[in-house]
């Protein structure tokens, strides 16, 4: 038997430094330092220290209107009956109030019981009636708001989604639009949690407006008591909701980095080198010490939640006892009558509660409207970002595609991609864009397909230039098959047609891209053919080989039937019969008129282009057809070289004969670079 083999060690994180601001050794070793959030929202840390009672009642209203905005773009229905059955609720609990105040007054007047209980009838059926109806208030009120969250967080993400799915490319890989996508996220939830808590602002503020004039009327001492009573409970809530704020920024960071190492333990990916490696416990080790962390900060949140708590109540306790003393004064000196004390009772404690839940509600709503108002943001900057809707049409037919002095930098960089290109792809024909990593070859195309406007100089389609011309006529006549094409997580069906998702998804057309492309034998083998999930974790999902993926991006762009079809590194994880094939039939779509644009590190396949272009630090340093970019009279050597050098890798190694001498070579051990051509 083999020993069991010994656990790694690992540094054990410590128990220590993180709530003082160190990192604990997980931190350093898993992130390389603190785990410091850096969202779009964390701006909003110091707003939220300087809001004071003050402040949160005068932006109330601006908040409940971004709720209320929502929900009637949501649903209206559901929105007026939530108004109306709060408003109805209000009301009867004040006429209520008035009730009991009628009701008291009958049973501490002389005479009998039963002439008592009978005259306090009246006001006992309106108490009862009123119940019932503040009872189906208060349902009716919860139903229309379940029914409208779940709208708003619909209608909010369709909105942000919508605008961000039309802005320019350059903006999706823009770090600080994409920290701002990644708050809007949080606020299309608050705008839901912001429906409730709205309508709970509203069910208190009706609730405390009803007690206050009903203690109004009683005795004006009375209302300056409620306020008393409910003061401490209004600071406790403003203190806690701060410091759960404070703290929320300061280790949500933690908390997420423990599920990415949970989710690390269970992902599919990793699985293999999970178990061979055994990491399982090196990742549990360091999910156990981010965990902690996050627990020892809501160990210290609970006991600031304990200390204010408690002297909330004793304040609360010492203004309860004033408040009753003043009542008992007030009745002693005969200056308000039993019945009416009875009342003010209740009024005050239905006042209190009511005052602390307002301010538990609001303070919630302004904890989410933070959120909401990085929603707002990012719509208006997605709005000011997007991809014109207008714009010079397309000719019918483009003769040609034209690059003039086109020089294009990506976002952040500090060196230029393109610098003074000019270039020409003809209709119909297969233009091949050859060079190393790095020398542009790809954002030649994105430049081509309307992705990207250059810095200077012009791309024009049949004369007219794509900074002026309307971007949806560019990319319709587009069709793009990269080398890490998108893998939807959707049927084989929908990964075809997905390349032209208005068209029909039957399985004639379907198929005959599938075909076309060589996919047909890939979705044969399927379980359930077209109709087969191509996505593992899901019930009936499969998992499909790199070279039958590339087969079905192909289909996917036969299936687009695009006027310009632009295939970057297409055949990379096929079998060289297949990438044979492929290239074949991405040659015979030039002979129906489709302009093919091929990027390509194999150089023996762009033979039978009609136009190669050889691109090196982002300019045209040569371009012919493959004989005069071979020919050592025309061609300036660069690519004669490449291909040579790619060719000789095909040659194979001396083989030595039986009994021969070492270096002897089989009479087929070498082949010339002219063998290399399909």
């Amino acid at each position: 038997m083999h020993p069991s083999p010994t656990p790694p060690t690992t540094p054990t994180p410590p128990d220590q430094d993180t709530t003082d601001g160190g990192p604990s050794a997980s931190e350093r070793l898993l992130f390389g330092g603190e785990l410091a959030y850096d969202f779009g929202w964390g701006r909003h840390h110091g707003v939220w220290l300087k809001l004071s009672l003050r402040a949160m009642a005068l932006s109330l209203p601006r908040q409940v209107g971004i709720a209320v905005r929502l929900a009637r773009e949501a649903d209206r229905r559901a929105l007026y009956t939530v108004v109306a059955a709060e408003f109805g609720r209000g009301v009867t609990q004040a006429v209520s109030l008035i009730a009991v105040n009628a009701i008291l007054v009958e049973l501490l007047a002389q005479g009998s019981t039963v002439e008592r209980l009978r005259s306090a009838l009246p006001s006992l059926v309106v108490v009862a009636v009123l119940a019932v109806l503040a009872s189906a208030g208060k349902s009716a009120s919860a139903a229309a708001t379940g029914i409208l969250e779940p709208k708003v967080q619909r209608v909010a993400t369709e909105r942000y989604l919508g605008l961000v799915a039309r802005v320019e490319l350059e903006a999706i890989e823009d770090d600080a639009f994409h920290k701002l996508m990644d708050s809007a996220q949080w606020g299309a939830e608050s705008s839901r949690r912001m429906v409730g808590y709205c309508t709970a602002v509203v069910t208190s503020a009706i609730s405390l407006v009803a007690a206050a004039g009903v203690l109004t009327v009683l005795h004006p001492l009375l209302l300056p008591l409620l306020i008393a009573m409910a003061l401490p409970s209004a600071w406790s809530s403003l203190t806690m909701a701060r410091a759960r704020y404070v703290s929320w920024h300061r280790f949500v960071q933690h908390a997420r980095a423990a599920q990415l190492i949970s989710r690390l333990l269970i992902d599919q990916q990793a699985a293999g080198e999970v178990r061979v490696h055994d990491v399982g416990p090196f990742l549990l080790e360091h999910f156990r010490g981010m965990a902690e962390t996050s627990e020892r900060e809501q160990t210290r949140l609970a006991w600031i939640g304990a200390r204010t708590g408690l002297t909330a109540d004793a304040a609360r306790g010492l203004a309860t006892v004033g408040t009753y003393a003043v009542l008992g004064l007030l009745l002693w000196d005969g200056h308000m009558a039993l019945a009416v004390g009875g009342t003010a009772v209740l009024a005050i404690r239905t006042g209190s509660a009511s005052i602390t839940d307002l301010v538990l509600r609001v303070t919630d709503v302004q904890e989410e409207s933070l959120f909401v108002a990085d929603l707002e943001t990012l719509c208006e900057e997605a709005v000011r970002r997007e991809i014109p809707t207008t714009g010079v049409d397309l000719p019918e037919e483009v003769d040609e595609i034209r690059f003039e002095k086109v020089t294009f930098t990506y976002p952040g960089a500090e060196k230029p991609s393109l610098s003074e290109v000019d270039l020409v792809v003809p209709r119909g024909r297969t233009v091949a864009f050859v060079g190393r990593n790095g020398s542009g070859k790809t954002t030649v195309t994105r430049l081509l397909c309307g992705l990207y406007l250059p810095d200077d100089g012009r791309v024009t389609w049949g004369g007219v230039d794509t900074a002026r011309a309307c971007r949806a006529q560019v990319f319709d006549r587009v069709a793009m098959v990269a080398q890490n094409f998108h893998r939807w997580p959707f049927t084989a069906r929908v990964n075809i047609g997905i390349g032209r998702p208005g068209g029909p998804l039957d399985d004639a057309p379907i198929g005959d891209a599938a075909a076309y492309a060589g996919a047909d034998d890939v979705v044969k083998g399927l379980p359930r053919g077209l109709d087969t999930l191509l996505a593992r974790g899901y019930r009936g999902g499969q998992e499909i080989s790199g070279g039958q993926w590339q087969k079905i991006g192909l289909a996917r762009a036969r299936y687009r039937e695009g006027q310009v079809l632009i295939v970057d590194e297409p055949t990379s994880a096929l079998d060289p019969a297949a990438e044979q094939r492929v290239f074949d039939q991405i040659h015979r779509l030039a002979g129906t008129g489709q302009t093919t644009i091929l990027i390509t590190h194999r150089l023996h396949s762009v033979a039978h282009a009609d136009l190669i272009y050889v691109m090196e630090e982002g300019r045209v340093v040569e371009a012919g057809t493959f004989a005069e970019l071979m020919d050592p009279v025309t061609g300036t050597g660069a690519f004669r070289e490449a291909y040579e050098l790619q060719a000789r890798q095909f040659v194979r190694p001396s083989v030595p004969s039986q009994g021969g001498p070492a270096g002897a070579e089989s009479p087929t051990a070498t082949a010339s670079a002219t063998d290399m051509t399909p």
